[in-house]
């Protein structure tokens, strides 16, 4: 039966599949919507289908969506909470908490493969996500008192300054750090590490670590807020503002998502905003679809997919803005 699911799964990636694809999603979406069925309705729709109906479908919309997001070089997370909570009749607390779940699950464990392999940097991670774990406690707190519809708003707005920042932001593999700050060289904030690619050791460290602070803080208020996973704030963060070599940054990232996603979620848990039936389908739909798209990965052109998902993304956010004014109906 695995077998079968990951052949079609591999034939899906191929050829004009994305384009169905995306084609299966707008209607699914448009086919929710003239049934009545939006995000921020709990969740009535139990004459349509058993709830172990929408548990199966949201464990196969999540088993794509992984493959998606691995092969497009996109975290999970941020793709989940727009996309689930714009096609599935949950309500928008659910579909956040089980987001932060997914985010928190796929950091986890990618964490030790990156800090076994010295790319990810333990000494700079820990500040930066003391910082956004501030952040984040306050932002599920903030998320949980707003209405759905001042979320969704919020949440469309924030998507289209997401696809801004993916589309203009140019990342350097090893920028020029003149003046390393003193504060992390007390913090021995540095290191080295041997880039694969060409066997050279490579040594590091960082400098404008304060402004760091204020930043990691900010996007872990947006984290716990919207339910998102912060790889697509980190990493240029961590690279164009501090200084740190890209694959560091990317590696480090991991570490701070999986400190910042336990401190939000635990709010979520407390407040009852994490079902089961939406979270454990999810969790495991998105682990297994990574796994499959880290495989697809070496046969496709991932720009390409990278350059649809942001389109796609651009589109939620213009539904999320329009659907929480009302003016979809």
């Amino acid at each position: 039966m695995w077998g079968m699911i990951n052949r079609s799964s591999l034939s899906l990636i191929r050829g004009n599949a994305i384009r169905k694809v995306v084609f299966f999603i707008l209607v699914l979406m448009v086919s929710l919507k003239t049934h009545g069925l939006d995000s921020t309705s709990p969740v009535t729709s139990s004459e349509m289908m058993p709830w172990w109906g929408w548990s199966l479908l949201l464990f196969a919309f999540c088993f794509v969506l992984g493959i998606g997001a691995m092969i497009a070089g996109l975290g999970g997370g941020i793709l989940y909470v727009p996309i689930v909570s714009a096609l599935f009749p949950f309500h928008l607390d659910y579909v956040r908490g089980a987001g932060l779940l997914v985010v928190l699950s796929g950091a986890l464990s990618a964490a030790p493969r990156l800090l076994g392999s010295g790319l990810a940097s333990l000494r700079l991670a820990l500040p930066m996500a003391l910082a956004g774990s501030l952040g984040s406690l306050i932002g599920a707190s903030v998320g949980l008192a707003l209405s759905s519809n001042v979320i969704e708003i919020a949440l469309g707005f924030v998507l289209l300054a997401i696809v801004m920042l993916m589309a203009l932001t140019r990342k350097a593999d090893y920028p020029l750090v003149r003046h390393p700050d003193p504060l992390a060289l007390r913090l021995g904030i540095q290191g080295s590490y041997v880039d694969a690619s060409t066997g050279e050791e490579l040594k590091w460290t960082v400098h404008r670590l304060l402004p760091g602070f204020f930043m990691f803080f900010t996007i872990g208020l947006v984290v716990g807020i919207f339910g998102l996973g912060a790889g697509w704030a980190n990493v240029p963060a961590l690279n164009l503002l501090l200084g740190a070599p890209l694959k560091v940054s990317v590696a480090t990232s991991m570490l701070v998502i999986a400190i910042n996603g336990s401190t939000a979620s635990w709010v979520y848990l407390k407040q009852g905003a994490v079902l089961p039936v939406i979270a454990v389908p999810s969790v495991l739909g998105m682990m297994l679809g990574t796994g499959i798209g880290a495989r697809v990965l070496l046969k496709t052109r991932a720009k390409i997919i990278r350059y649809i998902v942001i389109a796609f993304l651009f589109f939620i956010g213009l539904w999320q803005v329009f659907s929480g004014t009302g003016a979809l109906g």
